[in-house]
């Protein structure tokens, strides 16, 4: 199958960047639209940004301007470069992926890491 596998996330002060990685392994056929999803504390699930295998992407309105999305194909890896980050970035980022794996190329399926903890304090 598919597995999805964050990293990058850490303790940082506000103001300074970070960047975050998703990386897709295992029996993969293709890896379709790719997406960073972060969830605060007491809070629900919240789309970050988003991007599609020819590049396009998205933000939400929170981020515009501050965070960017990218991917390498070849290496089916997500990145999320963060800049300015504020204290209410704090939160579990968590990517998803649209991918097809090897053992059943028919279909698409919806795969989530585990997410790795970003945490903005001075």
């Amino acid at each position: 199958q598919v597995q999805l596998v964050e990293s990058g996330g850490g303790l940082v002060q506000p103001g300074r960047s970070l960047t975050l990685s998703c990386a897709a392994s295992g029996s993969i056929f293709s890896v379709h639209d790719m997406g960073w999803y972060r969830q605060a504390s007491g809070k629900e699930r919240e789309l970050v940004a988003n991007i599609a295998s020819d590049g396009r992407s998205d933000y939400t309105d929170s981020t515009k301007g501050r965070f960017t999305i990218s991917r390498d194909n070849a290496k089916n890896t997500m990145y999320l470069q963060m800049n300015s980050l504020k204290p209410e970035d704090t939160a579990l980022y968590v990517c998803k992926a649209w991918a097809t794996p090897e053992s059943d190329i028919r279909y698409v399926y919806e795969y989530w890491g585990q997410g790795t903890q970003v945490t903005v304090s001075s």
